[in-house]
């Protein structure tokens, strides 16, 4: 199983260290978060630096809030991407749930599953070289990967789940191993009732920080922070590991529901955690 890092938000400039310290200890995948309404990197533009600072490791949206943006542009966007990187881009995608970030966008939140529906059907169109309209001509450049990067799929709902059979790709799940389970039977009963052939790729995420207390008590801070708007935002926090059995022990549980990568979503800030964290899962 691979095991990929997801990346902080507190310090973008720190983050080409962060992705060269990940390839060299090797960690499988660089994972970063999307919102509008907050004090993080924009996603695609971090991630186009980050793989001009790497050679190998793969560079992964969790997720892009697509709703939020132009399909037309965000498929050229991705596929240059996808291009300039190698094949290394994986493009996971999501609806958001922050009314302020539709609000920003001047996007309908709650058109926002419909919207993203609509999206990928322009998306995967204009990946395969077709023509945007009979009055507006194919848009590139055209992908290195065939029919457009890799997609996953985040989200809670049966109906966002269904994405991952109707439009190809694998499962994000976000969630603890303890509930990721029926997550992942419904991305699999989705992957078989729409005729997949093989099985969706599954991708696990786990918070995680290691360190001397300050460092985790600024972590749990930070996510306090982040999901505040939910309602859940303590049991969030209360779900970060920061012990090497706690990490250890959540990673096993995803290998034996079959995930295929775990994704540590780093919440310390100093770029050491690269190598401490190489050190309880490589």
């Amino acid at each position: 199983m691979h095991i990929g890092l997801g990346l902080p938000i507190a310090d973008p400039t720190a983050l080409p260290e962060w992705a060269r310290r990940a390839e060299a200890t090797g960690f499988s995948t660089l994972g970063l978060l999307d919102r509008l309404v907050y004090d993080n990197p924009e996603p695609l533009v971090t991630l186009a630096m980050l793989a001009g600072a790497t050679s190998r490791i793969r560079i992964q949206t969790e997720v892009l809030i697509a709703p939020l943006r132009d399909p037309a542009l965000l498929a050229k966007q991705a596929a240059t991407l996808d291009l300039m990187s190698g094949g290394r881009f994986v493009l996971g995608l999501g609806v958001g749930g922050r009314e302020d970030d539709h609000e920003a966008s001047g996007t309908d939140i709650h058109e926002r599953g419909r919207r993203l529906d609509q999206q990928l059907g322009v998306m995967q169109r204009l990946w395969s070289g077709e023509r945007f309209s009979d009055s507006c001509g194919p848009i590139g450049p055209a992908p290195r990967t065939s029919g457009g990067p890799e997609l996953l799929f985040g989200g809670f709902r049966p109906a966002a789940i269904d994405r991952v059979g109707r439009w190809g790709g694998g499962l994000l799940a976000a969630a603890a191993p303890s509930w990721a389970g029926n997550l992942i039977d419904l991305a699999r009963k989705s992957w078989c009732e729409h005729g997949r052939s093989g099985s969706p790729r599954i991708v696990a995420q786990l918070n995680t920080v290691v360190g001397p207390q300050p460092l985790i008590d600024r972590a749990r801070g930070a996510i306090l922070d982040y999901y505040e708007f939910s309602g859940r935002a303590d049991y969030m926090a209360g779900g970060l590991l920061t012990t090497t059995d706690q990490i250890r022990s959540a990673i096993r549980q995803f290998e034996d529901l079959g995930a295929d990568e775990v994704m540590l979503y780093c919440y310390g800030t100093d770029p050491d955690q690269v190598d401490r964290l190489a050190e309880i899962v490589l």
